[in-house]
Order: structure tokens, then sequence, then C-alpha cells
């Protein structure tokens, strides 16, 4: 059973690590508001999001379910709405504003958010059916469940740390200029997921 945690928590930790728009949208809602438990609502968003796509694809369900054409079209189409959007709102948006009357999300927007770049984002698929849910076929029983609960500890502990992280680090950034900068690379990487997904959708419709 130890084995199985272990393994499940490197292997979680190692795919909810790199840089993505999830990841800097729980980070930037921790340094934007004014205390970081403010942020509880895209932290708790995202960690439930998380947690369901690893229970689906542990269990089998969300890898027969995006096997169906239609529903693999409509994460793309959806995705590269959102993430254009996204990465619009992020680039344009100016952490100086706080100071200046700007408000930050209210918990309504953080949850749609979070939700948003949580389940429109195929790579959230990919981790969780393409890695977790075949690793997972490893373990029976106990060790399955132990690795089932790894993998989800982690997902959670992990976007808490962020909005932690976010907020103390944007205490010692008076200025701003971190976070700017975090929002431009924020929007380009969504820009960049969504040009991957217009490709695709393309490819789909066989224009390439």
């Amino acid at each position: 059973m130890i084995e199985a945690l272990l393994f499940g928590g490197i292997l979680a930790f190692g795919l909810i690590m790199p840089l993505g728009v999830q990841n800097i949208f729980i980070f930037n809602q921790g340094a934007t508001q004014k205390h970081f438990y403010h942020a509880l609502p895209s932290v708790i968003t995202a960690a439930l999001c998380d947690s369901t796509l690893i229970l689906l694809a542990i269990g089998g369900v969300s890898a027969v379910v995006f096997e169906l054409p239609w529903v693999k079209i409509a994460i793309y189409v959806m995705g590269f709405c959102f993430l254009s959007y996204m990465g619009w709102i992020t680039w344009h948006y100016k952490p100086k504003k706080l100071k200046e009357g700007h408000k930050p999300y209210k918990a309504k927007k953080q949850i749609a958010f979070a939700a948003s770049v949580s389940l429109l984002n195929p790579h959230a698929y990919v981790d969780t059916i393409g890695v977790i849910g075949t690793n997972s076929l490893n373990f029976d029983g106990n060790e399955k469940i132990a690795y089932t609960f790894a993998c989800i500890g982690v997902s959670v502990l992990w976007f808490c740390c962020l909005a932690v992280a976010g907020h103390y680090l944007h205490k010692l950034d008076k200025k701003g200029a971190g976070l700017a900068l975090l929002n431009k690379l924020s929007a380009l990487i969504s820009w960049g997921v969504a040009l991957y997904l217009g490709r695709c959708l393309m490819a789909w419709a066989g224009f390439i």
C-alpha cells in the first residue's frame, strides 16, 4: 500500500507541477485577493474538478466517454474559445489596478473561471485518462484506493500551496512587476494551447 501511495503521489506531482493555465490562474488569485483564503473558491473548484477527473479516469468512465467523437470535438471547440478569451483577459490585466480601486474576482467568477480552466483543457484529460487512469491498472483493492487518495491529495495540496505562494510573493513584489510578467506568460500559454486545439480541429476537418 505504501508503494501505491508513493507512486501515486510522485506521479500526480510530476503531472500537476508544470506551468499551465490552471496553475497560473490559482497563483494569480492568491496574489490578487486581499487575503489568500479569499482565493479558496478557486482552489476548491480546481481541486474538485481534478478529483472528479481522477476518479472517473481510475474508474474507466472518462476513457469511454472521451472516445465519443462529438464529445472530443465539443471540448476542443470550447477549449479554443475559452483559452483565447482567457489569454486576452490575462494579457491586459494590470496588477497595479488593485491599488486604484480594481476589485479582485468574486467567488462566483472565481468558480466559473477555475472550472473552465480545469475542464476545458484537453491536457487534463490526457493526464488523467492517459497517465493516471492507465497506471491505476497496476493496482487492485486497497492499493488502488491508496493510489487514488495519493493522486487526489497531491492535487488539493498543490492548489492550496499555489494560492498561498501567490499571496506572499505578491507582498514582496510591491510594484506588481513579477505578477504582470506572469500574466503575460500565462496569456502566451493560453494562446499557444488554443492554437494547438485549433490545429487539431482543422486536421479533423481535413483542412490540413
